[in-house]
This record gives C-alpha cells, structure tokens and sequence, in this order.
C-alpha cells in the first residue's frame, strides 16, 4: 500500500490536471484531493491496520473463546464523477487494508482516470486480482452489485441509485454501505458573524462547483439577521468568483460536469423563478461564458422550505434563503429533510453553535466552517445513507467480518 502511494504520488500532477479536464474541477483543488489524497489514504489505512489486534482470546464458560476479524472477500467500489480520485481511495484503502481485493466501477464521466489506479497498482506490484478495475455504465454496476461472487458493496452516489443497490443487497444479504446525496443547511444564528459565514462559504456552499453532496444549500437565517445576510451573500455571489476555465490557476469556479448536469441545474432555477422565491444574485448563464457548461452563483431570498429548490438536491451553485424566528423553528427547518449528510451553525459563542448541532439530524456539522476531517467517520443519517467511512478503525471496521472460535483455556494469556 505504501508503494502504492508513492507511485501515485509521481503521477499526483498529471491526475489532477486529467480529472479537471474529465468533470471541470478547478485545478488548485484537483491538486488537492485528486493528486494529493489518495496517497496519504493509502498510507493512513496502512498504519491503521498495522496496529489494529485482529485475533484475540477471551474466557468463556467452557474455556475461552478466540476472537478473529478478517476480510470480507471481494468488494465491489461504485464510485461517482464528482470527486473521482478521492472517493476511489475512501473505499480501495481501507477495503485493501483489511485483506480483501477490489472491483473499482467509476463513472463513464471520469471513466479514464480510473486507469491511473491500475497502472500505479502495477507498478507498485499489487498481486494480479487484487485491484480490479470494470468500466461501464448503470449496467455494469448492476452487474457488479448482483455478482454472486462479490462480498460487500461500497458505493457512493445518488440517493435513487443508492436506493436500488440497498434494495439488492437486502435481497441478497449482502454487506452495504451507501454514502448518498443531502440538502445539507447552514444556520445562521441571531449572534453570527456575517464575514465568518461569507469566508465558510467557499468550503461550506461552492466547493467544487457546488457539486459536492456535503453542498450547504439552504442557509436558513434568524429575522433579525436576514437582510444584512442576504446582502453579504447576493455580493458574495455576484463579485468573489472568477469563472472559466478549470485549467486556469486564477480560476475558482468552474463548468458542471456536463451538459445534462448543466440542464439540471438551470431547470431548477427556472422552476424557483416561477415559485414565491426572490432571486437575489446570478440566475443564469455568466456573460461572455455562453460555451461551456458554465452556471452564475444563483442565491434566492424567502424560500419556502416545502419548495422544490428546498427540498431536492441541485448540485450546482444555487443556494435557497430561508428566514427562521427563534431556535426552535430554526432546528425544525434544518431537521425537515429526507437527508441528513452535512450542516454547518454560525455563532460568535461556540458552545452556542455546539448546543444547535448537538439537535441537528445530521451525519458530520460544521462550527462557523466546513471542513471534512478523515480522521473522524463520516457519513448520513435517513437518506443520505448506510454506514461510516473514514475515522481510521471505523472506517476499516466495515471492511472486516467477526469470527468466534470456541476453545479451551489455553489459549488465554497469549
């Protein structure tokens, strides 16, 4: 695994450069998680494992009883297009780490740097078999999670697909986990500070293009607090972004991913501009951008939170505005989701924020920022998903299956 990741670290430059031009990433975060992260995942995992106890004895009414964690078997990885290097080692590190072999399935959007995994594996001289890669679209992947030779399946994707591979793997009573889509809420609190919500937005609203499931795209903010927020977030919008191409180094937003992801993602501003909603930024194609699959930073103002911009996921740039009187409402709002993935709480007083999170249904909450820590688990409640990826011994825990042998004493103390 180590070597592993130091071949991919050789290639970490042209990778990024190779998946912005594959889904329009902006380059400097290209270089980030697609360049940079699957190393240090690899090398994580490798540490993980090396000290993980994965047999031990413990007595038992009849002598002891030996207490075994071993591979799954074969693990079949589904990935998405948005964070295609990234979400690859989320799944290929800890499920490598714990003795299985892999099945990688990208999506047919970012289907060629998948390759860059197989050619590093063999160099690094990864036993044949161990790390496979299958490309193809939806019926491959139905292929793969039905395979009767495939032991656990890790995908990462939309809830509707997330919904039918659940559903199979039920059927089958196979092992899952399903990491899926959010409508994901920042609230901002009557004693918030709007220059700390305006620097979290980067992170929090309009990483990646917005094409990130953790999208904080309903702000929800206290009356008291709602004009002076639309304002910063409407300048925001409208003047901090340079938008082109992802290649660019200057740039900080670039296209969607395709040009049915960029149909999407206009149909749902046109349907808010025919609802109660105030568009109060973008709304459209940039000027001088009429090529490309380029979106303006859209943010609309009174959103009703039974709205359809409320309540689907978008991913794109388009932020839904929702005014909130008192805590009470505003836990109500962020909690009325089928999702429950990412939700960040703005708050000059921490332990303020950290009482609000404490309430909100959600998988992974941000304090005054978003920012996803590897180290912890991460993963939805409802229907943003199954299980728990990263966290170190967590994440590896479900790439392992539990085994009990019954013996005698002697085995206690070794």
């Amino acid at each position: 695994m180590r070597r592993l990741a130091d071949v991919l670290e050789t290639r970490a430059a042209d990778t990024a450069r190779l998946v912005s031009r594959e889904n329009g990433m902006p380059i400097g975060f290209s270089e980030q998680v697609n360049g940079g992260l699957p190393g240090a995942m690899l090398r994580t995992y490798a540490d993980v494992v090396e000290n993980l106890v994965l047999e031990r004895a413990q007595s038992s009414q009849a002598g002891s009883t030996i207490v075994r964690r071993e591979p799954l078997g074969v693990v079949a990885a589904i990935v998405p297009w948005n964070f295609p290097q990234a979400l690859a080692a989320f799944k290929i590190a800890p499920a490598l780490a714990a003795g299985n072999t892999v099945v990688l399935k990208p999506s047919p959007e970012t289907a060629l740097d998948a390759y860059v995994w197989a050619d590093a594996a063999h160099e690094a001289g990864l036993p044949d078999g161990v790390l496979n890669i299958v490309v193809g679209d939806r019926d491959a992947g139905a292929a793969l999670v039905t395979h009767p030779l495939v032991d656990k399946i890790s995908f990462t994707g939309s809830t509707e697909a997330g919904r039918q591979i659940g559903a199979e793997a039920g059927r089958l009573v196979r092992p899952v986990t399903l990491e899926l889509g959010g409508k994901s809420p920042g609230v901002f609190l009557d004693d918030g500070d709007v220059d700390s919500l305006v620097t979290a937005l980067d992170g929090a609203s309009y990483l990646n293009n917005s094409q990130t499931c953790t999208t904080q795209s309903r702000i929800l903010v206290a009356r008291s607090r709602y004009n002076e927020v639309l304002d910063a977030l409407a300048d925001h919008a409208t003047n901090h972004f340079t938008i082109g191409d992802p290649l660019d180094p200057s740039v900080t937003l670039g296209p969607m991913a395709s040009s049915r992801q960029l149909d999407r993602v206009l149909g749902y501003i046109d349907a808010a501009k025919n609802s109660g909603a105030r568009m109060i930024a973008g709304g459209g194609r940039p000027a001088g951008l009429d090529r490309g699959y380029f979106v303006e930073p859209t943010v609309f103002a009174d959103v009703d939170n039974h709205d359809t911009l409320a309540r689907e996921e978008v991913f794109g740039p388009v932020i839904a505005v929702i005014p909130f009187d008192g805590e009470a409402e505003a836990v109500r709002i962020a909690n009325d989701t089928n999702f429950g993935l990412a939700s960040v709480v703005y708050s000059t007083d921490e332990d303020h924020a950290l009482n609000v999170a404490r309430k909100i249904r959600s998988g992974t909450v941000g304090l005054n920022y978003y920012m996803l820590d590897i180290g912890a688990p991460y993963g939805g409640y409802k229907e943003s998903g199954l299980g728990r990826e990263l966290g170190g011994e967590i994440g590896i825990e479900g790439y392992l299956q539990y085994k009990s042998i019954y013996a005698s004493a002697r085995y206690l103390g070794e």
